[in-house]
């Protein structure tokens, strides 16, 4: 039987839903702003799914004890927690397990998977439960469920050797992308793990901005998220927008920029819309990068009224979109197929899974 470490970073993705684009260095304004704990969910999202039987290795407390002992599955307490954990509990805990393990699976974002590959290089496999506010690392899974399949599966997979990346949280918060190469990692083969996330550039991006801008209803509140292409189209309304946060908009004027979740549901008005962008190459709409647009928002707002803009070069990259709302319900909802805004007047239509 496979030996897992289980490592949860619990702060991680709270700054998402609050605008902050992370958490580092943010923990206590995430916290003001009313951000909630992320991981701790995805991590009970993650053991729940899981159909074969594991000898788990844990920390106590926030760091793993606390989710097992929610889905009722026995986890050996190797690394106790101290009241407020930091970067290097989650080094600590992986030098610990990597003596007798054979995989750490981990939650939360980039910032944890650096921190595991500072801890164990690429001695040992890891696998990401994806919780974090920016995973462009290539060894997370999809989803928390797809994460649980492939630890089913570990004794058929193979390993091999994917890239770790972060992104400067503080220069992304002031709208700078700035992504390092970190090294790589040891992490399972299999089909439901991400690749890694590449800036993609493509002509049309103006087109789709005045087309979107045309039909625009003056009515009706907009709630824009991140990313290169949608930044066109804030471009084209003239608005002072934020080239990676959500901005809110009605009339072609500004309501709210770079908002956090409470702000755009406050926002939404008797005609709302959302318009979102696949970020980086993994084909995502929701879940990663702009998770202010969160399940909540979505159900209020309706798959009816989302559009979604892509260049064709983007979308030739990918073999579907993809959805990871946290909401099982919201991410079902929103399967099968929709359209997709590529040029002036022309779309596409794309598989949502």
């Amino acid at each position: 039987m496979k030996k897992v470490g289980f490592i949860l970073n619990p702060i991680a993705g709270m700054g998402g839903k609050v605008g902050l684009k992370g958490t580092d260095g943010v923990l206590h304004e995430a916290i003001k702003r009313g951000a909630q704990p992320v991981a701790p969910k995805r991590a009970e999202e993650f053991l729940k799914n899981l159909r074969k039987k594991r000898e788990f290795y844990t920390c106590s407390g926030s760091m793993g004890e606390n989710a097992f002992k929610k889905v009722g599955i026995e986890a050996e307490i190797v690394y106790e927690t101290p009241d407020i954990t930091t970067a290097e509990d989650t080094k600590k805990a992986a030098k610990i397990m990597r003596e007798f393990v054979d995989i750490i699976v981990f939650v939360g974002g980039d910032g944890t998977a650096c921190d595991l590959l500072d801890a164990v290089d690429a001695t040992l496999p890891m696998l990401g439960v994806p919780a974090g506010v920016k995973m462009y690392s290539a060894v997370f899974a999809y989803t928390p469920r797809d994460a649980a399949e492939i630890v089913d599966r570990l004794e058929e997979l193979e390993v091999e050797e994917r890239e770790v990346m972060d992104i400067d949280e503080e220069a992304f918060r002031k709208g700078e992308f700035k992504v390092k190469f970190k090294g790589y990692a040891l992490t399972p083969v299999h089909e439901r793990l991400q690749g890694g996330k590449d800036i993609v550039a493509g002509n049309g991006k103006k087109e789709i901005a005045q087309w979107i801008v045309e039909e625009m209803d003056d009515e009706a509140v907009y709630i824009i998220g991140g990313g290169s292409t949608t930044w066109e189209i804030k471009k084209a309304m003239g608005i002072n927008g934020s080239f990676l946060g959500i901005d809110v908009v009605k009339g072609k004027k500004l309501l709210c920029r770079d908002a956090g979740e409470r702000e755009i549901i406050n926002s939404i008005g008797r005609k709302t819309k959302i318009i979102v962008s696949p970020l980086g190459g993994q084909g995502f709409i929701f879940g990663r990068g702009n998770q202010p647009i969160s399940s909540e928002v979505i159900k209020k707002v309706g798959k009816e009224n989302i559009v979604v803009v892509a260049t064709k070069s983007k979308l030739n990259a990918l073999r579907s979109l993809k959805v990871d709302t946290g909401d099982e319900d919201v991410n079902e909802m929103l399967r099968g197929y929709i359209d997709v805004v590529v040029g002036y007047k022309e779309k596409r239509i794309m598989k949502v899974e």
